[in-house]
């Protein structure tokens, strides 16, 4: 069974930038739907971005779009965030999400996930 394994995360200051990887575990994942999801403190889970199984098709949601890109290597059965200007906003656990098909315009159906990886943003 694919296990999905966040890393990439720590502290920075705003306006840094910071890559999420998201790296398959005991299977490759090239053929799953891959999400973003984040908590921030205190808040709901939220989602952030996702990206076909080809890497064909990718969404950012509005709050992060500009800013975050979503993008795979099947070759390395990866899945990578990169996070640009980031905010303090921004400060949340990261978790990466797999689905085996569907819209990635849709956050329903993510059923396998990772453990999360902690983004910090200071003022």
């Amino acid at each position: 069974q694919v296990q999905p394994v966040e890393s990439g995360g720590g502290l920075v200051q705003a306006g840094g930038s910071l890559r999420l990887s998201c790296a398959a575990s005991g299977r490759t994942f090239s053929s799953y739907l891959v999400g973003w999801f984040r908590q921030p403190p205190g808040k709901k889970r939220e989602f952030v971005a996702s990206i076909s199984w080809n890497g064909a098709n990718a969404y950012v949601t509005d709050s992060v779009k500009g800013r975050f890109s979503i993008s795979r290597d099947d070759a390395k059965s990866t899945v990578y965030l990169q996070m640009n200007s980031l905010k303090p906003e921004d400060t949340a656990v990261y978790y990466c999400t797999l689905k085996r098909d569907g819209s990635i315009y849709s956050i329903s159906g993510y059923d396998v996930w990772g453990q999360g990886t902690q983004v910090t943003v200071s003022s």
